[in-house]
């Protein structure tokens, strides 16, 4: 049942370009304040998603809405509430990072200078510079502080950090967590992992142009294989954890075990307690072996 309070909604979106499909089927939704992120490899789809979100893709089929409102025949009125980030900045060459804003303001209808200067001052970001002098990094700055400085109802960031230093990575987590706060919602595409695993409250993964999961982070942690070693007072019982349907990948060296862990502990535990345990050490899975596994079985 569609989710009134979604703000983003996607219904079976579709895209060709003449015989290869680039997005089939998708379906998604973003809620009100939610910060999700859109995961999957080059070619999954998701630039293409973005694209025919903000309009600038007309899709072969399906429906997207932006506030209630429909992209393809609100896609003017819808652009005002929204920020983009593309991940590949085409900024103009002979303006300053300062006229750039001041340019952007004025199409909003209002531009707010503190601000604007507090931001540029935590991004490190000399305004006064022409763009064409600027760094790739600090190219990908002016573009954040435009976004973040919007006030925009939704943020849509596609590879926001890419070319940013820790420090500056560090920075734009801050800024997610602050516009979020302020009742933003962002819908955050992005390679680096350990990024959206500190920021996101829910993940959807692509590939091949359709959703192959989502949940929030520790839902798809918790499908992850976690690698385990055991050390036995004795020799290990090879026969009883060799019938572990939920171990993977299972050495056993004299007294010493190493395995993946697929599915609920409860049936090892149950193993372990029947045997004297020197050692139990249990890796926890972030959200990298969550996506490498996604990606090595789904169909």
């Amino acid at each position: 049942m569609p989710d009134a309070d979604a703000v983003l909604r996607i219904d079976g979106l579709v895209k060709h370009y003449g015989r290869v499909e680039a997005v089939r089927g998708l379906d998604l939704e973003v809620r009100t304040g939610e910060v999700v992120g859109f995961l999957g490899p080059n070619g999954a789809g998701k630039t293409t998603t973005l694209r025919c979100l903000l309009g600038l893709l007309r899709p072969t089929a399906g429906r997207i809405t932006v506030f209630g409102l429909d992209v393809a025949t609100d896609g003017v009125a819808a652009r005002r509430r929204m920020a983009y980030v593309p991940g590949e900045l085409r900024l103009p060459e002979r303006v300053t990072g300062s006229e750039l804003v001041a340019s952007l303001g004025r199409l909003r209808g209002s531009l707010d200078p503190a601000r604007r200067d507090a931001l540029a001052e935590r991004l490190q970001l000399d305004l006064g510079r022409r763009v064409r002098e600027l760094s790739t990094g600090n190219r990908r700055k002016v573009a954040l502080l435009t976004a973040f400085l919007s006030g925009a109802d939704l943020l849509v960031l596609d590879e926001p950090t890419s070319g940013l230093d820790p420090l500056m990575q560090h920075v734009f987590l801050e800024l997610v967590r602050e516009a979020r706060a302020a009742g933003a919602t962002i819908l955050l595409s992005s390679h680096v992992l350990s990024e959206v695993q500190r920021a996101a409250d829910r993940v959807v993964v692509l590939k091949s142009g359709a959703v192959v999961a989502a949940g929030t982070v520790t839902e798809l942690r918790g499908r992850a294989r976690q690698r385990l070693e055991i050390w036995f007072a004795g020799p290990a019982p090879a026969a009883e954890l060799l019938d572990l349907p939920q171990l993977g990948q299972p050495v056993v060296d004299g007294s010493h075990v190493t395995a993946t862990l697929t599915g609920p502990i409860q049936p090892l535990l149950g193993v372990l307690a029947r045997h004297q345990v020197a050692t139990l050490l249990v890796e926890e899975p972030d959200l990298e072996e969550a996506f490498l596994d996604l990606y090595g079985s789904a169909a």
